[in-house]
């Protein structure tokens, strides 16, 4: 897809102003975001195509290829739910936009551009003209519109990855019926795609929900933004050695059942898992206590697996910008910070968590206080003994790199 909103040559409008005619009303196509995801990287250097998606005056691939790419293409129209139909002009022009704004969408989602390739369905003409809809109405803006479009792309995208390399690894490895796995992999993909897409919907809706529900318990506009979260990292210590010593699947296995781990962890306890990093996870939690239960049953966890290296975690508690699902600032800089000097097998915290933990009652303000409480408590002489969950240890003050001196705390389990 190109930019130029000229797009298309006169002989390209002349000869398909019928297809643009017959683009459907809203409602018609079969999926809303579908289309240009399932645009195979050689219809980029097909000249002119059919509705088919196939190039009448290219030669036959050698050997297999031919095979191949029909292959590719049934597997796109089974994925679509359509054939190849529309050049991006005509795209563009059947959902009335132009064509500089539909290579804007198509780019913020994720799609390669492609020339002026027959290679686009009615799903995509159906895509765009619901984003500029909503423009046009005045629920979104344009910025808002192509961020809607990039956070959608890069989330599905990692997903679809995901279930491709998951499920035709782990279900189409050659069986007893001497099928390959390319033979395989169609009435696979024809048995899972309906129930795929109604589960993503289903899991969709409920993450916005949570979401949603999480604004609206925002005390204030500005909280929609800026809110004062518990953000922490997990890390597995000594990972760049293993990557020397292991094998490459023995690497994944690792990577994948850490990550398992922490999502788990993470979710059952309240926490939202923020993203992955291989060998690292950030998550975050509106309450120190979830966070604080977080960061220490990862760690137990961890050091009960003989399979796991140690962990480290470090946690701080402040004012954080989220944006398109991730969180940024200070405090997600200093989490990250207090990760890398602590002790491998611990949980460091900065100064404003401890403070927050105190301030709940899920930590002693000191020691020496929740000794003197308990003792009362003990000999009569006072209220009931305060029932604190964790424990704070503050350790030598350091400087961090581009946050200056910070007062970090070591966490445990009280009692």
């Amino acid at each position: 897809m190109t930019a130029d909103d000229s797009g298309a040559t006169p002989r390209d409008v002349d000869t398909e102003d019928d297809a643009v005619r017959d683009v459907p009303a809203e409602g018609s196509a079969r999926a809303a975001g579908g289309g240009a995801a399932g645009v195979p990287a050689e219809a980029s250097a097909q000249p002119r195509a059919d509705a088919a998606g196939t190039a009448p005056d290219a030669a036959p691939a050698a050997g297999g290829e031919d095979d191949e790419n029909t292959i590719a293409i049934r597997l796109e129209q089974l994925i679509l739910g359509a054939d190849r139909r529309y050049t991006p002009f005509q795209a563009a022009r059947g959902a009335g936009v132009s064509m500089d704004l539909a290579a804007r969408f198509w780019r913020a989602m994720g799609f390669a551009d492609i020339g002026q390739v027959k290679a686009l369905t009615e799903a995509d003409v159906l895509a765009l003209r619901r984003l500029a809809g909503l423009v046009e109405a005045g629920l979104l803006s344009e910025a808002m519109a192509i961020q809607v479009a990039r956070s959608t792309g890069q989330t599905t995208a990692r997903l679809a990855d995901w279930q491709i390399d998951s499920f035709l690894e782990g279900l189409t490895e050659p069986q007893d019926s001497g099928l390959t796995r390319t033979e395989i992999t169609y009435p696979l993909v024809e048995l899972l795609l309906p129930e795929l897409e109604e589960f993503l919907v289903y899991v969709w809706r409920r993450q916005l929900a949570a979401a949603t529900g999480r604004v609206v318990r925002a005390q204030d506009d500005a909280e929609m933004v800026d809110r004062r979260l518990a953000v922490g990292f997990a890390d597995l210590v000594g990972f760049t050695r293993l990557t020397r010593r292991l094998e490459e699947e023995e690497l994944g296995e690792l990577v994948e059942a850490f990550e398992t781990t922490c999502s788990d962890l993470v979710a059952a306890h309240g926490g939202r898992l923020i993203k992955t990093l291989g060998d690292e996870v950030l998550f975050s939690a509106d309450d120190a206590g979830i966070a604080a239960e977080i960061g220490l049953r990862l760690i137990e966890t961890m050091t009960h697996d003989e399979t796991m290296p140690e962990l480290r975690v470090g946690i701080a508690f402040g004012t954080v910008t989220t944006r398109m699902g991730d969180v940024f600032g200070t405090t997600v800089n200093l989490a990250s910070r207090l990760t890398s000097i602590a002790p491998k097998d611990t949980v460091l915290v900065d100064e404003a968590f401890a403070e927050e933990l105190g301030r709940i009652g899920e930590a002693p303000v000191s020691e020496a206080e929740a000794a003197a409480a308990e003792k009362a408590a003990a000999e009569g002489t006072g209220g009931p003994a305060p029932s604190y969950r964790f424990a704070l240890q503050p350790m030598w003050q350091r400087p961090v790199r581009g946050l200056g001196v910070v007062e970090p705390w070591l966490l445990s389990r009280r009692g």
